[in-house]
């Protein structure tokens, strides 16, 4: 029998481009330590030719960022009949627009933070909202472009209007949420642990702390209760279920314990391609639930398709 071929995608030119390739790397390896045919494509412009003169089994995506994750590539995979991992066109495209994901996952039930969508040249010279809260881009990942407004910050923040911002237009003002930094994986119809990620000197979760050594620690399972962590894993599916999603997805959560121990849960975004290096979270937790890394990336090429 002839080893399934698995061209894996990674790089790309999105803000992402170094967090796939690491990505990329690690499942290309171990793909390969499972007997898979792999091929690596350090995606370009061209990418549609490479695919359609290879014509492999299966693409296993391993895009971050636009082009990635937003449904662009996955119409690529459409056009082209090749199977694919991960979410599909629509999925994916309405994942990667937090303001419409939220729009979704909040007709669904689930818990948002109060938000607004302004273009960042109408940025008002006065607060949009009361402080504390999050400026953050509409379509971006890995917490690139967040800023954080205090409670005592006089002003809006004046980078966002600057030549120096370059993640889009439109920006997603939303309320901040103390408390804990919960996330959840969902693997097809099975959900996986919730694990707290507590950054390590760091105000919040953001690149350094998501993937320089030492930039936090992951506690799973959550030392929280068995009522919140089943609830936290009930929204994570959920949120899958609502944006329809395929595959591999992570929810993010945060959850303010301050005053009670059942508190507020605040849903605030879903991610289609999370990282995919051994130590990366949604990894992590399939080891948990007691997939070794290659058997739970084997798990995502056999569960790839067209028509996502």
């Amino acid at each position: 029998m002839s080893r399934k071929h698995v061209a894996v995608l990674m790089g790309g030119f999105s803000s992402e481009r170094p967090v796939s390739l690491s990505s990329g790397t690690a499942c290309a390896d171990a793909l390969e330590a499972e007997g898979f045919q792999v091929t690596r494509i350090d995606v370009d412009r061209d990418v549609s030719a490479k695919l359609a003169a290879l014509r492999p089994d299966v693409v296993f995506n391993a895009l971050h960022g636009p082009f990635g994750e937003d449904g662009t590539i996955q119409g690529v995979l459409e056009y082209l009949e090749i199977p694919y991992t991960h979410s599909g066109v629509l999925a994916s495209a309405l994942a990667m627009d937090k303001e419409k994901a939220k729009g979704v996952a909040a007709a669904a039930g689930i818990p948002v933070a109060q938000s607004e969508v302004i273009n960042r040249f109408a940025f008002p010279a006065e607060h949009p909202m009361k402080p504390p809260y999050v400026v953050k881009p509409v379509r971006e990942g890995s917490s690139f472009g967040v800023v954080i407004v205090q409670e005592d910050q006089s002003h809006p923040p004046q980078i966002i209007s600057s030549p120096e911002w370059r993640y889009g237009e439109q920006v997603l003002v939303e309320r901040y949420i103390y408390g804990r930094e919960l996330t959840c994986g969902v693997m097809g119809g099975q959900v996986l642990g919730v694990t707290e990620v507590v950054p390590m000197g760091h105000g919040f979760y953001d690149y350094d702390a998501k993937y320089v050594a030492g930039g936090s620690k992951h506690v799973i399972p959550a030392e929280i209760s068995p009522n919140i962590y089943q609830k936290i894993q009930s929204l994570a599916l959920r949120a899958h279920q609502a944006i329809g999603c395929r595959g591999v997805s992570r929810s993010d959560f945060r959850y303010d314990d301050r005053f009670s121990e059942d508190g507020e849960i605040i849903w605030l975004e879903i991610n289609t391609q999370p990282g995919m290096t051994p130590t990366s979270l949604v990894p992590e937790m399939a080891g948990h639930a007691g997939y070794s890394f290659g058997e739970f990336l084997r798990w995502m090429v056999e569960d790839a398709s067209c028509s996502r």
